[in-house]
């Protein structure tokens, strides 16, 4: 059964850095692009970052950047989300997910596969 499962998630001060990790498990999603969306309670859940799964090719939220940066280690099963220069707008719940195309994420916010979330609080 495939399974992610999300990490690093925190309180944070604005103008502070995170990193969130979605280790996968179950089967390799080597061959699935990978996304982190966020929910803030009230609004609905959006993409944030997205990457392919040879990492040549990502996309970003207008609002997030120059700030986050998606990675990924196919090695490791497992895909990273480092968030500098926080803001209390980021503040949301982050999940990590897997589908089979990049542009699925992107046109349709679907996903195959989704972790559990991890929360992200940015307040001083």
């Amino acid at each position: 059964q495939k399974q992610l499962v999300e990490s690093g998630g925190g309180l944070v001060q604005p103008g502070g850095s995170l990193r969130l990790s979605c280790a996968a498990s179950g089967r390799t999603f080597r061959n699935y692009a990978m996304g982190w969306f966020r929910q803030a309670p009230g609004k609905e859940r959006d993409l944030v970052a997205a990457i392919t799964w040879s990492g040549g090719s990502t996309y970003y939220a207008d609002s997030v950047k120059g700030r986050f940066t998606i990675s990924r280690d196919n090695a490791k099963n497992t895909v990273y989300l480092q968030m500098n220069s926080l803001k209390p707008e980021d503040t949301a719940v982050y999940y990590c997910a897997a589908n089979t195309r990049l542009s699925v994420f992107i046109n349709q916010l679907k996903a195959d596969y989704w972790g559990q979330g991890t929360q992200v609080t940015v307040s001083s």
